[in-house]
């Protein structure tokens, strides 16, 4: 499926949504939506597996009956093996009931048992299809909610209508997997549009997270020699729904990455990640996100002891919540992750994610997150905690971006990009605010801007009103403060007057002028008028 087919099959979900939501909140209808394509996802990949897998034995058979349903009523004594080749071809199952084929089959009939179906559904899907915990997957999926409709009958009407309607509008397309997984992210981003300020929760746009995605795969001694030729690890400690991570997979391939990690403190977008991360090919051997706070630790992984033990990763990426008020606790200056820079005021969390992640990183490793530009001036303990960073030799590269490129605020603001070992003494500059497009009320950054963006950094290249490199004694002698426009002027250049040339100029007008009050004198004599003074 091409490009284009991909995004008609987007918008026609969107429309589907957009249409059938009615007065329920677009959050709201976006966890039922999306929920209903991971199923389509799941089913579709199961039973092309198992069609393989029986070749003849595969019931060809029309009507209200799905084949696998058909196959398991046939063959009870063989359910059990069959099952155990699924999960070692798919890492998962799914009794037949629950297929997409069938819940499909039950809304085009508007029959009254298909929300007890579809519960019973996300509850295996839950507790029986994966061997590893997937446990709460659907838990934000409420389809007794009022939202849907006053009592159960309502409710399954609606249920139908909806599954119906997909229905349709995938069938208006030939999909595979990899359709499926860009048509969810698709959707992520329409609902992202229009959820306003809830949306930066769980979404990063597609084009900041190519920015970040590129920069981190290149190699961090050199960025110049290109990409790396693997990542045993990528970490990303605020994932939302999962893009960030899934950018990083596309670049380096789908065997580029060893394994992807991921946390969230928000349970609804957690789903979406693991949603996601499955949608997009990604076995769920393959990935590891964690439902808990970032700022806490709460993730006992990362809070092993044992240094031989203790994750670092080759690659982090992270778009943490803007400026996020927090309460740190007494005992945090204790811990390893703050106590070399300090603790982050409780107004703003800024520093306090990024030497989160940066505490995880690998000597080797490159880290880029997205942060309000505050953070490159601001005083008091946060202009400690900068100070210390660069003294260190830990900033690599500032990147200024546009205003207006996020859903959930308009503000401009920055990627850092940070290393525990960099090659360069001194740091990159880069001002790329004025690289945009606006489209409708949202500025976007155009292919051209990402790779302008990504090629200053990969070659350190130094551009008038653009980037340069600035050596530490001029960041000291502006106390350590990093505002870009401190380095890198958008003022252009007035061109210089000279003023002989100008003289001659004016010399000339003069002239000219005399002329044509002459011509004017003339005239006005022979006709009896009054003359202007030369």
């Amino acid at each position: 499926m091409t490009n284009k087919q991909q995004k008609q099959l987007g918008s026609v979900l969107w429309a589907i949504a957009d249409d059938l939501r009615g007065a329920m909140n677009a959050d709201d209808f976006r966890d039922y939506m999306l929920s209903f394509l991971f199923l389509r996802y799941l089913s579709d990949n199961y039973e092309t597996v198992a069609k393989n897998e029986l070749g003849e034995d595969y019931p060809k058979i029309n009507g209200h009956i799905t084949p696998l349903q058909r196959w398991y009523e046939e063959n009870t004594n063989d359910i059990n093996e069959f099952e155990k080749v699924m999960r070692r071809n798919t890492h998962y199952v799914i009794y037949p009931d629950y297929l997409w084929g069938n819940i499909v089959q039950l809304a085009i009939r508007q029959d009254d048992n298909l929300l007890e179906t579809l519960q019973k559904g996300f509850k295996y899907v839950e507790e029986e299809s994966f061997k590893s915990t997937f446990k709460g997957l659907f838990s934000e999926i409420n389809l007794d909610s009022e939202k849907l409709g006053k009592n159960h009958k309502i409710r399954n009407e609606k249920l139908c209508t909806i599954v119906a309607r997909i229905a349709q509008g995938l069938n208006e397309f030939s999909t595979d997997n990899d359709t499926l997984g860009d048509a969810y992210e698709y959707l992520i981003g329409q609902f992202a549009a229009g959820g306003g300020k809830k949306a930066g929760e769980f979404y990063t746009p597609q084009q900041i997270s190519t920015v970040l995605s590129k920069i981190v795969t290149l190699d961090s001694q050199d960025p110049s020699s290109g990409k790396k030729n693997r990542l045993e690890s990528v970490l990303d400690f605020a994932c939302g729904s999962g893009s960030l991570l899934l950018n990083v997979r596309n670049i380096m391939g789908k065997h580029g990455i060893g394994k992807i990690y991921g946390q969230e403190n928000n349970i609804t977008t957690y789903n979406l990640a693991r949603m996601n991360m499955l949608l997009h090919g990604v076995q769920d051997s393959e990935f590891e996100i964690y439902h808990g706070d970032t700022l806490k630790n709460q993730w006992d992984k990362l809070r092993e002891e044992n240094p031989a033990k203790k994750p670092y990763f080759d690659a982090i990426v992270a778009n943490p919540p803007f400026s996020l008020r927090w309460q740190p606790s007494n005992d945090l200056g204790e811990d390893m992750r703050f106590k070399n820079y300090g603790i982050a005021p409780k107004s703003a969390a800024d520093f306090a994610f990024l030497l989160h992640g940066f505490h995880y990183l690998k000597d080797e490793g490159t880290m880029a997150i997205i942060l309000p530009h505050g953070v490159l001036f601001r005083g008091g303990v946060e202009a400690r905690i900068r100070k210390k960073l660069l003294k260190d030799g830990r900033v690599d590269t500032v990147i200024g971006l546009p205003h207006n490129l996020f859903y959930s605020t308009g503000i401009p603001v920055c990627i850092l990009v940070l290393k525990k070992c960099k090659k360069s003494d001194d740091i990159l500059f880069i001002s790329a605010a004025e690289g945009f497009e606006k489209v409708k009320r949202q500025n976007n950054l155009r292919p051209e801007d990402i790779e302008k963006i990504v090629d200053t950094y990969k070659h350190r290249k130094q551009q008038e009103r653009y980037s340069r490199c600035v050596d530490m004694q001029e960041i000291k002698d502006n106390d350590f403060n990093l505002n870009i426009s401190r380095y890198v002027s958008l003022a252009q250049q007035e061109d210089e007057i000279k003023v002989e040339a100008t003289n001659q100029d004016l010399s000339k007008i003069k002239q000219l002028e005399n002329q044509e009050l002459e011509k004017f004198n003339t005239y006005s004599k022979e006709l009896g008028l009054s003359m202007l003074a030369l």
